[in-house]
């Protein structure tokens, strides 16, 4: 009787680990969710991102929050896409603080990063400033709507949640991506008054020797499909400043929303709800546009948008040619990572404040040493008084099976991009810019003894030296995460 009794405990014992174990894996499926939420301005206010800035009075398209969560049953990924120029971490922080408190999402699971169109108005705080009860912290209009906006796409992405399976897809499209800086054949004179071999967009002329630095054309992508074959969204990821030829006083999203709606075109999701989310991310491009300067100019200067357009399309139908052969996965482990790093500010040498107060106090018509010298005169005079000597950045990566995500708050050298895809421990890497803030321009340390605008003092902003400190500590990251 008594070795009745301890047979049957044991089948009991073993019976209930099992049904526990079924229970664990039940709990632990893969879901994911997305949204798209408009944040398009009001007309009047100044179009941000090139040196003027003439009032908004188009709407050719409108500006979005396009989010992507992701969720293994044990942790949660989000990723929030923000149609501007770039964004200061205030913002992202406001936003960020809101997901915590009311959906308890930790700041290092939400991703979030500008795609860097050119046809936006500013999130920097231009507009009036006040505090905001729901956000907690002094923004301005402007700020404080997107900043709710944001949370709210993470609301309805979560709501959307449904079973789900993911794939990472990848190919390589040189055809629209091109080094903007060029090693000139004689040197030029940069607006601080300081001689340098590199410049940005130069032109097309004889002048020019050779590229100053690479480019990268892999098109890498993670397409979400719902447990039925729905697709749910696709976040790409592209190593290309933007297009442009957007006509004054237009707000356009850029090719960024031009190749996310183009991806639901081609896979015929139709207009059922929750609608299909395509998502373009900016990659490491600080240093690569779509122009060729190594082709003669062109005859016929193309109709505002074509150019975009035509980039989109062509992005989105290799992808989707691609995406076709996809094998797609339910068994799926999410990680992330997040750490603070303090940078050096960078200053005026003694060299450059002369230049900068000779050009100040210059009457003359002709410029000293260049056409933007009384802009750089008065950005380093304001830096040198305003900003602080370090700054507090956000580094940040995410983990998806064999999947490494990189994110960093510059505009960023394609060769950094390139450095940390050969010592990243994944299968798969790609790195998203502009994210969790915004500080300028990030060269490595050869690109600055080169010169060119994305060097010059105000333009790059903090130590020389900081992309080799950037990159070793996000590759820690994936050795954490791997």
């Amino acid at each position: 009787m008594i070795r009745i009794q301890r047979l049957l405990g044991l089948i009991l014992t073993i019976s209930t680990v099992l049904f526990s174990k079924d229970l664990i894996a039940q709990d632990k499926v893969f879901q994911a969710g997305a949204s798209i939420t408009d944040i398009t301005p009001h007309l009047g206010h100044p179009i941000v991102g090139n040196y003027n800035s003439p009032p908004a009075t188009y709407i050719h398209d409108p500006l979005s929050v396009r989010t992507l969560v992701l969720d293994d049953g044990a942790k949660e990924l989000v990723f929030v896409i923000v149609d501007n120029v770039h964004i200061n971490r205030e913002v992202f922080d406001a936003a960020k603080a809101m997901l915590d408190r009311d959906l308890n999402i930790p700041t290092k699971d939400v991703m979030m990063a500008s795609t860097h169109t050119h046809s936006g108005i500013s999130l920097n705080g231009e507009g009036l400033k006040s505090i905001s009860p729901e956000v907690g912290v002094a923004l301005d209009e402007y700020q404080t709507f997107v900043v709710k906006r944001m949370v709210d796409g993470v609301k309805i992405a979560r709501e959307n949640k449904t079973l789900a399976k993911i794939a990472f897809g990848s190919v390589d499209v040189l055809e629209h991506v091109f080094n903007r800086r060029w090693i000139m054949k004689d040197s030029v004179m940069s607006p601080l008054g300081q001689l340098e071999i590199a410049k940005m967009n130069p032109g097309h002329s004889n002048a020019l020797l050779r590229p100053a630095g690479p480019v990268d054309p892999e098109v890498s992508f993670i397409a979400v499909e719902s447990k039925d074959g729905t697709p749910i969204a696709l976040l790409a990821n592209y190593s290309l400043h933007y297009v442009g030829g957007v006509p004054r006083g237009h707000i356009s999203a850029d090719y960024f929303a031009a190749f996310g709606n183009r991806m639901g075109e081609l896979l015929e999701t139709g207009s059922d709800l929750p609608a299909f989310i395509g998502i373009m991310t900016n990659g490491t491009s600080g240093d690569v546009n779509n122009n060729d300067y190594s082709k003669p100019r062109p005859k016929e200067s193309l109709p505002p948008y074509a150019k975009m357009h035509y980039v989109a399309n062509d992005i989105a139908e290799k992808v989707y040619q691609e995406y076709k052969q996809l094998d797609f996965q339910s068994e799926v482990k999410l990680g992330s990572a997040l750490s603070e790093m303090t940078l050096n500010v960078r200053r005026a040498t003694p060299e450059i404040l002369t230049n900068v107060a000779t050009v100040r106090d210059y009457e003359g018509s002709k410029p000293l040493f260049h056409s933007l010298e009384k802009t750089y005169s008065r950005r380093v005079f304001n830096m040198e008084s305003a900003y602080p000597d370090s700054v507090n950045i956000v580094l940040q990566s995410f983990a998806i099976n064999d999947i490494g995500i990189a994110s960093l708050p510059f505009e960023v050298f394609t060769q950094i991009g390139l450095d940390i895809k050969a010592k990243s421990p994944f299968k798969n890497t790609f790195t998203i810019e502009l994210a969790n803030g915004s500080y300028g321009y990030l060269p490595t340390p050869e690109q600055h003894k080169l010169g060119g605008y994305e060097t010059w003092l105000t333009t790059n902003k903090v130590q020389k030296d900081a992309s080799v400190l950037i990159t070793k500590q996000l590759i820690k990251h994936f050795q954490q995460l791997k």
